[in-house]
């Protein structure tokens, strides 16, 4: 999926390829600790469970990751992220994987910026939906 994308190909209603990220519970664990978040229900089991979850379940800081890596990957090295709007839904938990997609929204050619819908589904439904805005190089580059 890598690319090195120029503002002057993309195209409204454009759709990037999907993403497939394995759940692991050695990922779960390890990204939210890596991210010094230490809450109980991103790596003790029994506590999620305590606390109403099934299992434990990915933190927020993963997900936005996830995500600004699957707009980086399409979007190549010279792309800058200026911004990044999520909401969750659905907990991504072990075993599972987490499908994301995106679709080209808006481009505006002031600032050579794209807008893109990022939507990742899992088993449950959807855990992420947002916006992603990006700056890509133009042609003369």
């Amino acid at each position: 999926m890598s690319g090195d994308r120029v503002f002057e190909d993309v195209t409204v209603g454009e759709e990037l390829p999907e993403l497939s990220v394995p759940l692991t519970r050695t990922m779960i664990v390890a990204t939210a600790l890596a991210s010094r978040d230490y809450q109980d229900v991103h790596h003790d089991p029994a506590l999620a469970v305590e606390r109403g979850s099934r299992d434990v379940f990915m933190n927020i800081l993963t997900t936005n990751g996830l995500v600004d890596r699957y707009i980086t990957a399409w979007a190549g090295p010279a792309a800058v992220v200026t911004a990044i709007k999520i909401r969750l839904g659905a907990p991504n938990y072990p075993g599972d994987t987490m499908v994301l997609s995106g679709t080209v929204t808006a481009k505006r050619p002031e600032d050579r910026r794209v807008e893109i819908a990022v939507r990742g589904v899992n088993a449950i439904g959807p855990h992420v939906t947002g916006t992603v805005v990006v700056q890509l190089k133009g042609s003369g580059a």
